[in-house]
């Protein structure tokens, strides 16, 4: 190991290519820069086990429906009740059994990058649906019935029958499921986690995709909320299509 130089074993410490006994063998090395390696290496160690520790922590919910005898377990949340504009989308997701994704939290707290990461992975290896109900509906239901139709209909859109549902903070009464309410379950269960994610990142591209044909409301960066820059856009040139007629901060700016 000392035949190596501090680039190439920082090269090979980055990509985790040392075994055990090798990180043992570097801890005994006296260069300056290999020990700030390793106190690198530990720190980052440390951090991926509570990463795991809280992932772990996060699967309870489904462990013990795992250990009851269900097997297919969906969870699902939500993005889009706020906004003044655009449709309110929900994800559902059922895992597949052994599935890991080191930080998988809730989507509002991830980074762009993270989410959209994330994204991929999850639909890649799990059961998505995808339910999405527009402004319009939203106006006639009100958001809270929208709400529950966007849920239903990704959980129609699964492509396995979930025998139970857990759900952030809402409960489907006519769907003849067995479910758990969960409050802040994206933060409390790693299936809700994974939907919060779909439902995020497939609302905020639809929003992406508006700001293209509306860009004076700047969606793609506020996502239809009402920022000041996106009131004064409402001041000036009234709602679009797509926004929520129904919600009180739109009411104010339609047929001035």
């Amino acid at each position: 190991m000392a035949s190596m130089t501090i680039t190439e074993i920082k090269k090979k410490i980055t990509r985790e290519q040392f075994t055990q006994n090798e990180i043992e063998q570097l801890r005994k090395d006296s260069r300056k820069g290999v020990q700030k390696l390793i106190e690198q290496y530990d720190t980052a160690l440390m951090k991926k086990k509570a990463l795991r520790s809280q992932y772990e922590e996060m699967m309870a919910f489904e462990k013990e429906l795992y250990s009851s005898g269900k097997t297919f377990i969906a969870g699902i949340d939500e993005a889009g009740r706020g906004p003044l504009a655009g449709p309110v989308v929900a994800g559902a997701v059922i895992l597949p059994d052994g599935f890991y994704l080191e930080g998988l939290n809730d989507s509002k707290k991830l980074s762009l990058d993270k989410r959209e990461h994330f994204f991929k992975k999850i639909v890649e290896e799990a059961d998505v649906g995808v339910g999405v109900v527009t402004n319009q509906h939203i106006d006639q239901l009100n958001i809270y019935q929208a709400t529950k139709l966007a849920m239903k209909r990704a959980v129609n859109d699964l492509i396995q029958a979930p025998e139970h549902l857990l759900i952030d903070a809402v409960t489907l009464s006519d769907v003849p499921l067995s479910q758990t309410n969960l409050v802040k379950g994206d933060q409390r269960s790693v299936s809700i986690a994974a939907a919060s994610v779909i439902a995020k990142v497939t609302r905020d591209r639809m929003m992406a995709e508006l700001h293209e044909q509306y860009p004076m409301y700047q969606f793609a960066s506020n996502q239809g909320y009402g920022t000041r820059d996106h009131l004064e856009a409402l001041k000036s040139h009234g709602p679009s299509p797509h926004h929520r007629k129904s919600f009180a901060p739109v009411k104010e700016f339609i047929n001035l």
